[in-house]
């Protein structure tokens, strides 16, 4: 069975406000509580990471859409595209409300990048989001290999560039090594 474009569009547009709204009850701002919306937030320990619309974890997301491109294919072969896109948006919507629970926030705040983390946004949620579809799009588009060159080479790069990335993210919610905590604190 194939859904129809419109009824797609529709479901996504219901997760995207389900998202909102449970991160809005959870007390989550909208927009950063500096008052503006800026397209990119270079900096992560400011109080402006996760608040506007991309910043270095977007990748993470965006490498989200990858994997969940990958799995759901493997898993569901005769689910159509935009079927599978439906779901992977559902599974980052949830995410990212998990990601927003006070308690997610307080462990990710015992993290040496993440002091100061008081959650995202709800437009920089949204935009995660948003950035996964991306990835999702992309990883169906694109040759596989490029695709695991393309995670390869972000993973790479943020972890490079600020300590950080999604492989060290996932690691330290599930474990914090101290290797790991000295090494992104700068020692």
């Amino acid at each position: 069975m194939s859904l129809r474009p419109a009824f797609v569009a529709a479901s996504i547009v219901g997760v995207f406000a389900v998202q909102a709204l449970v991160l809005y009850a959870f007390g989550q701002p909208w927009i950063c509580e500096c008052g503006y919306v800026k397209l990119w937030e270079g900096v992560v320990a400011s109080a402006g990471n996760s608040q506007h619309l991309s910043d270095w974890y977007t990748f993470s997301h965006i490498i989200h859409g990858f994997l969940f491109y990958l799995g759901l294919w493997y898993f569901f072969p005769r689910m159509s595209l935009l079927q599978r896109l439906v779901i992977a948006t559902g599974i980052e919507a949830g995410w990212e409300i998990i990601e927003n629970t006070p308690m997610v926030i307080q462990h990710y705040r015992e993290q040496a990048l993440a002091a100061g983390y008081v959650g995202d946004s709800i437009i920089n949620s949204l935009s995660d989001t948003v950035a996964m579809a991306i990835g999702f799009i992309f990883a169906s588009r694109a040759p596989i290999v490029a695709t695991i060159l393309i995670a390869l080479g972000l993973e790479a790069w943020v972890g490079y560039s600020i300590r950080d990335g999604l492989t060290l993210n996932v690691l330290n919610l599930i474990y914090q090594f101290q290797f790991i905590k000295d090494w992104q604190s700068g020692g």
